[in-house]
């Protein structure tokens, strides 16, 4: 008897998603249940509909692909997709987990499922994801950055980091006294280096969340953080950014 599997697809790109969907109309053997616009909503829908099987795409904002898998207790089936970068690609392969590149493609499609259907029988299919988090784990556990300042080399400390900010080509660290520090790290680098409290919200800039003072809605859909520094800084969200951040504070 052919296995139904009840599928979420969790993709920030609308135009992703409905692609994804018109590419897997002809396959009866899946029953896509619901998709998500971000790893929040994600989380939410496999723990209300408890879903086989789940297309994933990594790049998402405020959880990450990996992020939101890491706080699921009983995992779904995965197929990432991703545009991800070669090293990361070989690790699927080596660990046995497929994906699927951006644009997917029919016949790539057809493949992975083929796959999937291979794994039906396999109850130690999750044992490779697990693997293969812990070689991508994006959040390492550090508790200070370097800056250059002249010959000397500073190590701010996390806990004193309110936000970071990212300004043409300089990347600045904003701390609880008031001052900025260059830094030479992409915020895409530190986004990767930093733990959970570091919330990404808005493509150039990320705040550490265990210093908001205050959080307050903007007439057009963003939110405004009041933090506690000593120059009570404001931060806004972007509006690709907003609609996962209201969710994540339940405002």
């Amino acid at each position: 008897m052919t296995k139904i599997w009840r599928t979420l697809i969790i993709d920030d790109e609308e135009l992703a998603r409905q692609r994804l969907k018109r590419l897997l109309l002809p396959y009866e053997q899946l029953n896509i249940i619901a998709e998500a616009a971000n790893g929040i909503q994600g989380l939410e829908l496999i723990e209300s509909h408890r879903p086989d099987l789940i297309f994933l795409d990594i790049e998402m904002p405020v959880l990450n692909g990996f992020e939101m898998l890491s706080r699921i207790k009983e995992q779904p089936k995965v197929i990432f997709t991703t545009a991800y970068d070669q090293y990361a690609v070989k690790a699927f392969e080596e660990e046995s987990i497929d994906y699927l590149l951006k644009p997917i493609e029919a016949e790539r499609l057809e493949k992975s499922l083929a796959k999937l259907s291979r794994f039906q029988q396999q109850q130690d299919y999750n044992l490779p994801l697990e693997l293969l988090m812990s070689k991508l784990k994006v959040k390492k556990e550090i508790k200070t950055l370097t800056v250059k300042i002249g010959d000397r080399i500073l190590l701010i400390k996390l806990n004193d980091i309110v936000s970071i900010e990212a300004e043409d080509k300089y990347v600045f660290l904003n701390t609880l006294d008031g001052k900025r520090h260059l830094t030479d790290f992409t915020i895409s680098a530190l986004q990767e280096k930093l733990p959970e409290n570091f919330l990404r919200i808005s493509r150039g800039s990320i705040m550490n969340t265990d210093l908001i003072q205050e959080i307050r809605k903007s007439f057009n859909g963003s939110l405004i953080f009041i933090m506690k520094d000593n120059n009570s800084s404001k931060l806004s969200s972007s509006r690709g950014y907003s609609t996962a951040l209201k969710e994540m504070f339940e405002i």
